[in-house]
C-alpha cells in the first residue's frame, strides 16, 4: 500500500512574509492608526500639492511674466496696438498739459518700463494734453511797461514794438496787439505791440537781445535808434561765443535815441 498523504488541512498553515505585515500586522492598534491617521493625512498633502502647484500656477499664470515695455513717446494708439498683442488693458489716469508735446503722446506710464506684468494687466497712462492755449488781455492804452506786465501774467511775452504816429491818440501808450486782444495762442508765445509814439519825438523802448548772437543785437539795438555800449566778455561753456547774455537795460524800457546798452557776451576763454 503506498504511504497515506497528510491532507491539507493537516499541513501547517503559512505565514505570509513581508515588512508591511510585520510592521502593520492584521488588527493591530498600528495598523488602524495608519489606515485612519496616517494614509488620510498623506491623501490630504497630495491634494494640497496638486492644487498649489498645478491648480494654482493655472489660476495665476505663475510663470507668465513678462518685462513691460516702454510705451512714453507713442500716441494712445499707437500703444493700444502693442497692449493688445500682450493681453493688457489700458486707462487714461490724467492729462497734463506739455510743451513741445504732441496732444494724445503718452508722457509717464505706471507699472515703468521693465517691470514683470501678466496678461489682463492695466496699464495707467500719463497723457499730453498738448501746448496749453491763452487769450492775449486787451493791451490798448495801457503803457509799454503795464502791457509787458499784463502778459507776464498769463504767461506770454512781449515780442517787437512797432510805432504809429498820430496826434489824436495819447502818446506812448500801445494803441493795438497783434495777435489781436483774445486771439489764443501757446504759452510763452510772444506778442507785438503797436505804440502811439505821437509826434516826432526822441525816445525809443528797449528791444530784448538777451540770446542773439552779438552782431544781430547790434543790428536790433541800431533798428531802434540805440547804440552799442560797453561789450563785456564772460567765460561760460553752456552758450556758443559771442551769445549775448545780459543787456544793461530792461526789456520794454524808454529810452532816449541813441542810448548806449552795455551787454554781457559770452566766450569760452
Amino acid at each position: 500500500m503506498s504511504p497515506i498523504r497528510a491532507s491539507r488541512l493537516n499541513q501547517g498553515q503559512r505565514k505570509p512574509q513581508g515588512f508591511l505585515y510585520n510592521w502593520l500586522p492584521p488588527g493591530s492598534l498600528k495598523r488602524r492608526l495608519t489606515l485612519w491617521l496616517i494614509v488620510p493625512l498623506v491623501c490630504l498633502l497630495l491634494a494640497y500639492w496638486i492644487t498649489d502647484d498645478l491648480v494654482m500656477m493655472m489660476i495665476t499664470r505663475h510663470g507668465s511674466e513678462f518685462p513691460l515695455p516702454d510705451f512714453t513717446g507713442q500716441t494712445v494708439i499707437e500703444a493700444q496696438i502693442s497692449l493688445s498683442e500682450l493681453g493688457l488693458k489700458h486707462e487714461i489716469s490724467s492729462h497734463e498739459y506739455s510743451p513741445g508735446k504732441t496732444r494724445g503722446l503718452i508722457l509717464n506710464q505706471f507699472p515703468l518700463n521693465g517691470t514683470k506684468v501678466k496678461s489682463g494687466r492695466t496699464i495707467k497712462f500719463v497723457v499730453s494734453a498738448g501746448q496749453k492755449l491763452v487769450s492775449i488781455p486787451f493791451l490798448g492804452g495801457k503803457s509799454v511797461r503795464q502791457a509787458m506786465l499784463d502778459l507776464e501774467t498769463v504767461g506770454l511775452t512781449l515780442g517787437e514794438i512797432a510805432w504809429a504816429f498820430s496826434d489824436t491818440l495819447p502818446e506812448r501808450v500801445v494803441v493795438f496787439s497783434y495777435p489781436a486782444v483774445e486771439t489764443e495762442i501757446p504759452l510763452g508765445s510772444p506778442v507785438n505791440l503797436m505804440v502811439n509814439r505821437g509826434r516826432a519825438s526822441n525816445f525809443t523802448y528797449m528791444p530784448s537781445v538777451v540770446g542773439l548772437m552779438l552782431d544781430q543785437a547790434v543790428i536790433k539795438l541800431e533798428d531802434k535808434n540805440l547804440k552799442q555800449g560797453i561789450i563785456t566778455y564772460r567765460t561760460d561753456e553752456n552758450y556758443l561765443p559771442e551769445t549775448v547774455l545780459e543787456q544793461s537795460e530792461p526789456t520794454g524800457a524808454e529810452l532816449d535815441v541813441g542810448t548806449e546798452i552795455d551787454l554781457v557776451v559770452s566766450t569760452t576763454e
